[in-house]
């Protein structure tokens, strides 16, 4: 899930379960007062373990499950580092988001090595690189275990589409845009039709997308080395951006902002690029009312990963054993299966991603869109991409010199160079 990406809930809305659960001590995977032993997960955006809950509760009946779940990743991560640096606050299981884990995996102590805990059997069970994302690098040290991976595609308003004199079929729009350059000239023609919307959101999104299929690292080389200003993939992607911004195809709405999230159910914008854990925050902030409205195409270019995440057991738990059997509970195939049918988060699992319900599975909010299929297709050639200690923070950086192109605030060139020295400095 990026950043899931988080990555989708308003963090204000968990202030009373939050305070319920310091009440019993719970933030520290305490006991509750019901007696039980009370394991507590932190997730960011949505993961879709609610019935698994249920169901590991019914089967452990000395064990409770209490979610404390933030929407943003953005919000997220520095209370993540701020628990993992004071040694307490961060419950029995956490959620890390892929552009952060390399930066834990060289402080593998500070988690609990899940290969103590059985989980080496499960190793046969994942995408080879899904698993070694996780793995120190003497092969001895496992943080995480694998949820989902970010698998692409394009999701669009039909009626937007339909307004605007373009195919609805998800089929003949994947046709629109077999590369960028396809898609922005399908963005001219959107915008030329006066359909009151952008064509898509915002820049930064796109940004992204673009940005990992240019090959097997962005701002850092696989030696740790800053080099966002000597990898011509980011320069590359950066340039395609600002000519859909010069084109006037951006909807200058900043990612997870109240704007955005209001931008789903007022159709601001007509597309936006949708990695397979992005379905459920469209659907929840579109709301029932705009059921069947959005579709899913093929994403322009090849397909690549855009966030994915893992769980992960702080040593600080004090149900360790416990916290790392429900880590492996949530993440095995049958885990990863419920969570895609819940919240569209593609698994990183062999067997679920050859499962015929996941493979089958379509989703009734997406026009009936055949989600198992659009995502399932290319998932399995996937490559990774190698992000640094400091992506997300670097990334950030750079999503808002795009915005103050945008905004007309700063010229390409001056906001490049400011990208680069300040990614200059958050990498020292």
């Amino acid at each position: 899930m990026s950043a899931r990406r988080l990555r989708p809930l308003a963090a204000v809305a968990l202030a009373g379960a939050l305070m319920a659960t310091a009440a019993c001590g719970g933030g520290e995977g305490d006991e509750s007062g019901s007696g039980k032993t009370t394991l507590v997960v932190k997730t960011f955006a949505q993961f879709g373990y609610e019935d698994l809950y249920k169901e590991y509760e019914a089967a452990h009946p000395g064990i409770e499950i209490k979610e404390e779940n933030i929407a943003q990743f953005g919000d997220y991560l520095p209370k993540l580092q701020q628990w993992m640096a004071s040694g307490s606050g961060a419950g029995d299981i956490v959620a890390l988001e892929e552009g952060v884990i390399s930066k834990f995996i060289d402080k593998p102590d500070q988690f609990v090595n899940l290969l103590d805990h059985g989980a080496g059997d499960m190793e046969g069970e994942f995408l080879d690189w899904k698993w070694k994302q996780a793995l120190s690098a003497d092969g001895k040290h496992l943080i995480g275990l694998g949820t989902d991976v970010g698998a692409q595609g394009m999701c669009y308003r039909t009626d937007l589409f339909k307004k605007a004199g373009l195919p609805t079929d998800r089929e003949e729009v994947g046709k629109l845009w077999p590369t960028w350059d396809d898609f922005l000239a399908t963005g001219e023609k959107f915008t030329k039709a006066k359909t009151g919307a952008a064509f898509f959101d915002s820049a930064g999104m796109v940004y992204q997308n673009i940005l990992m299929q240019q090959g097997d690292h962005t701002y850092y080389d696989t030696d740790n080395k800053l080099v966002i200003d000597s990898n011509p993939a980011v320069k590359s992607a950066w340039d395609q951006t600002v000519e859909m911004i010069d084109a006037g195809l951006s909807g200058e709405i900043t990612a997870w902002s109240p704007q955005w999230n209001a931008g789903f159910k007022k159709g601001t914008f007509a597309t936006i690029p949708c990695p397979s854990w992005m379905l459920g925050t469209i659907e929840k902030q579109a709301g029932p009312e705009n059921a069947g409205k959005w579709d899913v195409a093929k994403v322009p270019g090849n397909g690549a990963v855009r966030g994915g995440s893992f769980l992960a057991v702080p040593k600080q738990s004090k149900h360790q054993k416990e916290a790392a059997e429900l880590a492996k509970f949530l993440t095995d195939a049958k885990g990863q299966t419920s969570a895609f049918k819940a919240k569209s988060n593609f698994p990183s699992a062999l067997k679920a991603i050859d499962d015929p319900a996941v493979q089958s599975f379509t989703n009734p909010y997406f026009n009936n869109a055949p989600v198992g299929k659009i995502f399932g297709e290319s998932v399995k050639g996937l490559k990774p991409v190698y992000l640094g200690p400091e992506n997300t923070p670097i990334n950030d950086r750079v999503g808002q010199a795009l915005i103050a192109v945008e905004q007309g605030k700063l010229k390409p060139d001056e906001a490049w160079d400011k990208a680069v020295d300040d990614a200059k400095s958050v990498a020292r």
